[in-house]
């Protein structure tokens, strides 16, 4: 039946979100990751736990190993087993899923409360994903985050929704009250050389 679907590429889109959503965004790949970063290394170990079909396993795990986020290790000769083992490009992804932990535990928990809780071992407390500026560290939300074109964009495709290509990049308010001192320190200079020529003209 799965077979018989006709997906839509998204790969060769100029889009981040796109390209991930071909790699990730049908329904086993992110819960096999899941697997990944809760221990769970071996086929038949994921089978069991996930209920999933081999065949369907092995096309995920095969994809995964294809785009670099999982390595194929043999840990057993005659016969050969090998495990899963989530690479620095699988790694990367697990901010991803925690948000969507947070999410799913907002929206879809029921009053039971969070099937899973995450303890940041770091600090030894429960957690919960937050995205953050890079720069100042606040929450990142829809209502504070513009979009534009990054460098990537094709110059010949119309821009996504209400997305503006690039202009000239704004003064940050330190540069801004820099140049604004230099200027006013350069009229001032102008000033006082008036000032003082005109001085020597009168003695």
């Amino acid at each position: 039946m799965e077979a018989a679907l006709k997906r839509t590429e998204f790969a060769t889109w100029p889009c981040s979100i796109a390209r991930s959503v071909d790699l990730l965004g049908d329904w086993w790949t992110p819960l096999v990751l899941r697997e990944a970063f809760l221990g769970v290394r071996r086929f038949d170990d994921m089978q069991r736990s996930l209920g999933i079909g081999r065949n369907v396993l092995t096309q995920r795990l095969k994809r995964l190993v294809d785009e670099g986020m999982l390595d194929r290790v043999r840990y057993q000769e005659k016969p050969d087993r090998y495990e899963y083992v989530l690479t620095e490009k699988g790694r990367d992804f697990y901010p991803v899923l925690a948000a969507m932990i947070t999410w799913g535990d907002r929206w879809l928990s029921g009053e039971e409360g969070p099937p899973i809780v995450l303890r940041h071992t770091t600090c030894g407390h429960d957690t919960t994903a937050r995205v953050v500026c890079s720069e100042c560290g606040e929450p990142i939300e829809a209502r504070n985050v513009r979009a534009r074109l990054g460098p990537g964009y094709p110059s010949d495709e119309p821009p996504p929704g209400r997305v503006r290509r690039a202009g000239p990049p704004a003064a940050q308010p330190a540069e801004a009250d820099a140049a604004a001192a230099s200027t006013a320190s350069a009229s001032s200079g102008r000033q006082i050389t008036r000032s003082g020529s005109q001085g020597g003209t009168r003695l």
